[in-house]
């Protein structure tokens, strides 16, 4: 009925995709479309997002240590900003 009077169904927005590996995140930021990488830290994690052209990729990290070596091994041409 909604396909009769000329009304399109709203789509959702596209939702952030989580990745759970840091080497499949130092992939996705060493894309060609990869835009700025936000780091966000918690009382217990760091955030990883990683804008790309379609999604905002996010990876959580808990241990400091390993966020901070991750954060040292993204990649120079990409703006990093600290929350």
């Amino acid at each position: 009925a909604a396909l009769e009077l000329g009304i399109l169904p709203i789509s959702a927005p596209n939702m952030p995709k989580q990745i759970h590996e840091i080497k499949d995140f130092l992939l996705t930021a060493r894309r060609k479309d990869a835009r700025s990488v936000k780091i966000k830290k918690n009382k217990d994690m760091v955030k990883f997002k990683v804008r790309c052209s379609k999604y905002l990729y996010t990876l959580c990290v808990s241990d400091f240590e390993k966020a901070d070596k991750l954060k040292q091994s993204l990649p120079p041409g990409l703006s990093v900003q600290d929350l």
